[in-house]
């Protein structure tokens, strides 16, 4: 088999933390794992 040469580009993900929008891995390790322990609910109708 021949090997596949994939290029892979790097994934930014941003969260809102006091009205602003930032990148998560700009944030030190106290924010990051608060980050880590949120969960997200669904409002049914």
């Amino acid at each position: 088999m021949s090997p596949i040469k994939i290029e892979r580009q790097e994934c930014i993900v941003y969260s809102r933390v006091v009205g602003w929008l930032t990148p998560t891995k700009n944030w030190n390790l106290g924010k990051q794992s608060e980050y880590a322990q949120r969960q997200t609910y669904e409002i049914k109708n």
